[in-house]
């Protein structure tokens, strides 16, 4: 039989082996499957403290409670109060994020989500201090930034098709029409603070990718932020060696990665022309290993 200290010990090692899973399941995750995690992991802790969780992390409505918590405009796209709310959003994160990927870097995934949840808190809070003056419960989910997501790719890519059991293959812009005429049809309820930002983040979403497709990326600033925090906490490496032809490395780089872009450019040129399944196999591929770099 084993000792009270052993079976303590194999229940300890047991722990730390899930603990040490999950670690790295979310380092080995890429950056749409890292998202979900945190938003998974905020909902647990939503449901034991909500009270506490929705006081400080949701977005109130009222200007006057935002300027005491401005964390909140950032925050609130992480906390779900329902299982019914969390599902559907990760869900669609799920599938349409790691096809986003496939056109996007992950730097611009994150300009997209977390602008685009920031764009939607402001218009929530601009809504309810110009328009309509009464309290409105805090606003809570991560839908605008998953809405902003989903119009930007709809809008890069409008007629590559999904296909779905039971209906199909449907293309991208017919599914985000319904997403966002699903939220227009709740500006009908009292409480229509979180259709707002949703139709917010769809605005967004749809302006963002147009003006990338123009080579202007208005997300470069807050990529830029990110970046600086980043390189703010890791640690520097010494190296004992000196680079060598450098710049020659650069510009065959460079060249490299232009000629990567061009192709990536005509292969997206045809899809909008002829839809995905016009792609003959050889692009497809390219275009796959393209969006996992």
């Amino acid at each position: 039989m084993l000792g009270i200290g052993n079976k303590t010990n194999l229940k300890d090692g047991i722990k730390l082996n899930i603990v040490n899973d999950i670690k790295n399941a979310f380092y080995k995750a890429n950056i749409t499957e890292k998202i979900i995690y945190i938003n998974v992991v905020l909902f647990l802790i939503t449901v034991l403290f909500t009270k506490f969780i929705i006081e400080w992390l949701a977005l109130p409505s009222n200007l006057d409670n935002f300027l005491y918590k401005p964390w909140t405009l950032i925050t609130y796209s992480f906390i779900h109060k329902d299982i019914f709310h969390v599902l559907s959003n990760l869900l669609v994160l799920y599938y349409i994020g790691n096809l986003f990927l496939n056109f996007y870097t992950k730097k611009q995934f994150l300009n997209f989500y977390f602008l685009g949840g920031i764009f939607g808190g402001v218009i929530f809070l601009a809504y309810y201090y110009f328009i309509n003056k009464t309290s409105a419960y805090p606003l809570g989910g991560a839908s605008a930034a998953v809405t902003t997501i989903f119009i930007a790719i709809a809008t890069k890519i409008p007629r590559y098709a999904l296909r779905l059991r039971f209906i199909g293959s449907v293309e991208l812009w017919v599914l985000a029409a319904i997403w966002v005429a699903l939220s227009i049809l709740q500006l009908a309820n009292p409480d229509k603070g979180s259709a707002i930002a949703h139709i917010s983040g769809a605005v967004f979403g749809y302006f963002y990718a147009k003006q990338l497709d123009k080579g202007n990326d208005i997300g470069k600033w807050f990529e830029s932020i990110i970046d600086f925090f980043t390189n703010a906490f890791k640690p520097k490496k010494k190296s004992p060696f000196k680079a060598v032809y450098k710049t020659k490395k650069r510009t065959s780089s460079q060249e490299v990665s232009k000629t990567k872009q061009r192709k990536i450019d005509d292969i997206l040129d045809k899809i909008s022309k002829s839809g995905y399944e016009s792609l003959t196999k050889e692009e497809k591929d390219f275009l796959f290993r393209a969006g996992k770099k």
